[in-house]
C-alpha cells in the first residue's frame, strides 16, 4: 500500500471516529457537519426501509436524554476496519463499532457491523 492510501486511510478513520463520538455524546452539529444532507441508510431502526436525509437521524439526537448519561463515560471504536478505495474521492469503509459504557455501575460493551460509503 502506498504512503498516500495510507494517509487517506488515516484520514477517513479520524473522520468517521469523529462522527462516532458526535453520535456518543450527543453532538449534532458535527454529526450533520460529516454527513450528506441526502444521505440514504438501513439500519435496525428503519426496519428495512431505507430512510432518506438527516431528518431520521437528528430525531434521536432530539430525544430527551437520561441526566445520568451525561456523567457516565462512553467509549466508542472500530475494530477491524477494512477501507476500499472506488474513486478518488470515494471509499467503502466497513468495521465492527463498539462501545463502551457502564449499565447501573457494570461496564458493558455493544457491537454491531457498520459499513459507510
Amino acid at each position: 500500500m502506498s504512503s498516500d492510501l495510507k494517509s487517506l486511510d488515516q484520514a477517513l478513520l479520524s473522520l468517521n471516529q469523529t462522527l462516532l463520538e458526535s453520535v456518543a455524546c450527543g453532538d449534532w452539529d458535527t454529526y450533520a457537519s460529516l454527513c450528506s444532507t441526502d444521505l440514504t441508510c438501513f439500519e435496525a431502526e428503519t426496519n428495512g426501509v431505507l430512510a432518506e436525509g438527516l431528518p431520521f437521524h437528528k430525531f434521536y439526537f432530539e430525544l430527551p436524554g437520561d441526566p445520568q448519561a451525561s456523567a457516565t463515560p462512553v467509549q466508542v471504536s472500530m475494530a477491524r476496519p477494512h477501507t476500499r478505495w472506488i474513486g478518488p474521492d470515494a471509499a467503502i469503509l466497513s468495521y465492527t463499532r463498539l462501545t463502551q459504557k457502564l449499565s447501573n455501575g457494570v461496564p458493558i460493551t455493544a457491537s454491531c457491523c457498520e459499513t459507510r460509503v
